[in-house]
């Protein structure tokens, strides 16, 4: 089935590609963001059910330095097999650590539960996420749709559709950083039974609608609301890319204060059956000037741009085509939408 039209896509920071493959039908999709040159990365989970693979090596402890690509993908544990068809589109282009004369692509890879969509789940030859992995590496190109596409495809959140989404910053001395999120949040992204998003004081430029927060909050503005019950699984996954220069233990400190976004923007976050993660990667291509101030600056966007990527997700998303589907929010709350 076609996927939903998107907005103007965002042009991504130089050295990095990305791509989406996923099917309407299912509900669910991948998302590979390529790098054109070896990353430093790192990662951070604060989710109580996490899901992932190899994820154990981005520690900076551990011998890897780089990655080739990150993998953000819907399905679950069935979507781990993605990884191995990304690893495929790599290995053919060249990419990978060496071992000997092999060269082993390293695709880290983090996944969210959108297995009770509504999508077509029960797959009666194995399922599509390997050759959704290799196309989404394959067809990466240096723009990127958001809303309903990719990871994004079958994210929902407890009141909306969720959906897959990007935004950046600089910081004074112009290192540039930026979120790519894939929201399927246990909770909500909004403020009570309003459109105004948790993530309005960090808005730019009317990015999300522009409706700023409530004059006063709703009763219902603190109410714990929350997909089903406790026990199903969700999760907000994504990345932060800088082109800074960074060590993998300054890459993981960037990991972690990026998860401050979450907390910004949906609520509850970080729940005993969500498994957020982010990944942080580090092109390299300019040195820090002052260390530990220019870390702690971009810490602090990559925060702000990770609750902003997750605004942006839910604004620009599409309702699945099913009897049920949970609403969006440009049909709930949007006027004159024509993304």
């Amino acid at each position: 089935m076609p996927l939903p039209r998107s907005p103007a896509a965002p042009v991504l920071p130089a050295g990095l590609a990305i791509g989406h493959a996923g099917d309407l039908v299912v509900a669910s999709g991948v998302t590979a963001l390529v790098f054109a040159e070896p990353a430093v990365a790192a990662v951070s989970v604060l989710g109580g059910a996490p899901g992932g693979r190899d994820t154990g090596l981005l520690a900076p402890e551990m011998t890897v330095e780089q990655i080739d690509a990150l993998l953000l993908s819907g399905g679950s544990a069935f979507g781990l097999d993605a990884a191995g068809g990304a690893m495929a589109a790599l290995a053919a282009g060249g990419r990978g650590f060496p071992v000997g004369p092999m060269r082993v692509p390293i695709v880290p890879q983090a996944i969210l539960f959108d297995l009770l969509n509504g999508g077509e789940k029960a797959w009666s030859a194995p399922p599509p996420y390997w050759e959704w992995g290799r196309r989404a590496v394959i067809e990466a190109t240096a723009t990127t749709p958001e809303g309903s596409v990719g990871a994004g495809i079958g994210a929902t959140l407890a009141n909306l559709k969720g959906g897959f989404g990007t935004a950046s910053a600089r910081t004074r001395t112009g290192l540039a950083v930026q979120a790519f999120i894939a929201v399927n949040a246990i909770g909500v992204a909004t403020i009570g039974g309003t459109g105004q998003f948790w993530a309005a004081p960090f808005e730019q430029a009317g990015e999300f609608g522009g409706l700023g927060w409530p004059s006063s909050m709703p009763a219902d503005a603190l109410a714990l609301r929350i997909k089903g019950h406790a026990a199903e699984p969700a999760t907000t996954i994504g990345a932060v890319v800088t082109d800074a220069r960074l060590t993998k233990a300054q890459a993981h400190r960037l990991a972690i204060m990026a998860q401050d976004g979450l907390a910004r923007a949906i609520r509850p976050a970080h729940a005993a059956m969500d498994g957020d993660t982010l990944f942080a990667a580090a092109t390299g291509r300019q040195a820090l000037a002052d260390p530990l101030r220019d870390l702690t600056e971009l810490g602090m966007l990559a925060g702000d741009c990770v609750a902003r990527a997750i605004a942006r997700a839910v604004y620009h998303a599409r309702a699945l085509p099913f009897p049920g589907a949970l609403p969006d929010w440009q049909t709930r709350f949007g006027r004159g939408f024509s993304g």
